[in-house]
């Protein structure tokens, strides 16, 4: 090829290889872009285009984990607790050390009604982040389910230390001490909660 020509033919072939690759810089959406755009959909529920836009981000990016957390996120939404779960747990093998997408799954199960697998999450949540009051929060709501009323207990007043104005902790851990007998405590604690909601 003649030297004269050569850097049109560059133009033209990087131009053709910019628009056939996934994720490439010409014309092309980004995995972390799609995730974005997701997001924005959810803000005005249309969760169904945002699990679109997470899954093409997953189809550009299949180890972009924050595709992955957020497409479960719209599922578990959309009561899709299967698909949800399932992508947690994708999102955790990517991820393994982070107690955020353990709790998100541990809501998800906890939806699904799978409560000994929830606290399961939430425990692993609390390994690797013990000043985790949502995670402790969450908890106590399920061991209240299974009636542990102590551990509900427990669960909610760990919340409270670490986080003195969880008003939802406040009345969370009332109702186990109503189920208990503890009416006076359980009064406390729900006059509590309606202070720090300003009732």
């Amino acid at each position: 090829m003649p030297v004269k020509y050569r850097p049109i033919f560059l133009i033209i072939f990087a131009f053709l290889f910019g628009v056939t690759l996934p994720g490439s810089t010409f014309g092309q959406q980004t995995a972390e872009e799609f995730v974005n755009s997701g997001k924005a959909k959810t803000i005005t529920d249309h969760w169904d285009e945002a699990i679109t836009n997470y899954s093409k981000a997953i189809q550009l990016n299949p180890k972009y984990a924050p595709a992955y957390i957020n497409r479960g996120l719209a599922n578990n939404h959309e009561g899709d607790f299967d698909d949800s779960i399932s992508d947690f747990t994708k999102a955790i093998k990517l991820k393994p050390k982070d107690a955020t997408t353990y709790y998100y799954r541990g809501i998800a199960k906890k939806n699904k009604g799978d409560l000994d697998g929830a606290i399961a999450d939430f425990t692993k949540a609390i390994k690797l982040k013990p000043k985790y009051a949502d995670a402790y929060y969450a908890r106590g709501i399920v061991k209240g389910k299974k009636q542990d009323w102590d551990g509900a207990i427990a669960d909610n007043s760990k919340a409270i230390e670490i986080n003195p104005k969880y008003a939802a902790a406040y009345h969370n851990r009332g109702d186990a001490k109503k189920a208990k007998g503890d009416q006076a405590g359980a009064d406390a604690d729900f006059a509590e909660a309606n202070q720090l909601q300003g009732r």
